[in-house]
């Protein structure tokens, strides 16, 4: 099964949403929807949550068939900072298809770096 990006962010910002995902609690996705995810199969769901814990942006245990998650990492926060807003997330892909190839790592760095340059381009502040 291929990566899908697109399918990571989304899963991130609704995975920040939901209130269970507080750390204090263990939270298992019964249905893909109990995450606003319709345009996926659940297996591609299971399995995006899957690499997002083996990453390190996200707490859980992992299981393809029903993966629980605690809650995102301090690196599963920064990165979807860095790639909340839709215009920056846009670029960055743009910029890593340009470069015909990423990673987790590469995209948050292109990131970090278009919303630097919007910062500077805002205050005048080199960052």
């Amino acid at each position: 099964m291929k990566r899908d990006m697109d399918l990571i962010r989304d899963l991130l910002l609704a995975i920040e949403d939901k209130e269970e995902t507080d750390g204090n609690h263990l939270f298992q996705f019964d249905e893909k929807d109990d995450l606003g995810i319709a345009d996926h199969s659940k297996e591609q769901v299971n399995y995006h949550l899957v690499m997002l814990i083996e990453s390190g942006l996200l707490k859980g245990e992992e299981s393809y068939d029903r993966p629980i998650i605690s809650k995102l990492t301090w690196q599963g926060h920064d990165f979807l900072d860095y790639v909340r807003d839709p215009e920056i997330w846009q670029k960055t892909k743009d910029g890593a298809k340009k470069a015909g190839g990423f990673s987790i790592e590469l995209l948050g760095d292109l990131a970090k770096g278009f919303i630097k340059k919007k910062i500077e381009d805002h205050t005048g502040i080199k960052i």
